[in-house]
């Protein structure tokens, strides 16, 4: 149950906050209870991903939608043309701009962990905080995405060192990942999801123990 879930004692029975479900305000349903225009999603996602990660438990909601989404966020996983830790500069840039707990939290460890970026370097990007990175490409991904998060116009000399170091794959790489994490981030801060949830193992209907090896919140 997610960590907003909280209950009052009354006896000695509990009851929990109505406001909010599974997974923050959202309430999932089991695998197994899933009606037939929902489990089609579910079962692509799982097929895609191997599981229902992060956001992904609440765009389920709208089926149509998820079934447009999941094939982005696999292509992330897998075929970007940006490395994993220019993905978690991005990602952590963009989080940090949004602010919804469960992303940053999320993406924190999975920064350090997965993206090999050090710890220091990966809060101050969250915090909005000046750093730098030794790598060129990483260091003009970085300044690329500060920009755009701040809504500022990209001048004509950084959008050249982007184009020299990553190519316009990469730009776009860059573009659609923050629009990509833009939506992940305001889903779930509208259904105020905590840094701690965990919501249903729709597969077992039991919580999840951790997610963060599988880059949850994509």
């Amino acid at each position: 149950m997610s960590g907003r879930q909280h209950a009052k004692n009354a006896g000695d029975q509990t009851t929990e906050n109505a406001d909010f479900g599974t997974f923050g305000r959202y309430r999932q349903t089991p695998a197994d209870k899933l009606a037939p225009e929902m489990k089609a999603p579910y079962d692509y996602t799982l097929k895609l991903r191997g599981l229902v990660p992060g956001p992904h438990k609440i765009y389920l909601a709208n089926p149509k939608l998820l079934h447009t989404i999941v094939p982005t966020g696999a292509y992330f996983q897998t075929e970007s043309t940006l490395t994993k830790a220019e993905i978690e500069i991005v990602t952590n840039v963009i989080n940090g701009r949004w602010g919804a707990a469960y992303t940053n939290y999320e993406h924190e460890k999975i920064g350090i962990e997965l993206g090999h970026l050090a710890p220091e370097k990966v809060a101050a990007l969250i915090a909005g905080l000046p750093t730098s990175f030794e790598d060129p490409r990483q260091q003009v991904v970085y300044e690329l995405s500060c920009t755009l998060a701040a809504a500022r116009v990209v001048p004509v000399g950084l959008f050249r060192r982007a184009q020299n170091l990553v190519g316009d794959a990469g730009i776009v790489d860059v573009t659609a990942l923050m629009g990509w994490f833009t939506a992940a981030c305001l889903t779930l801060m509208a259904y105020d999801v905590p840094s701690d949830a965990v919501g249903l193992d729709q597969g077992r209907g039991q919580p999840f123990t951790t997610d963060e090896d599988n880059d949850v919140s994509r």
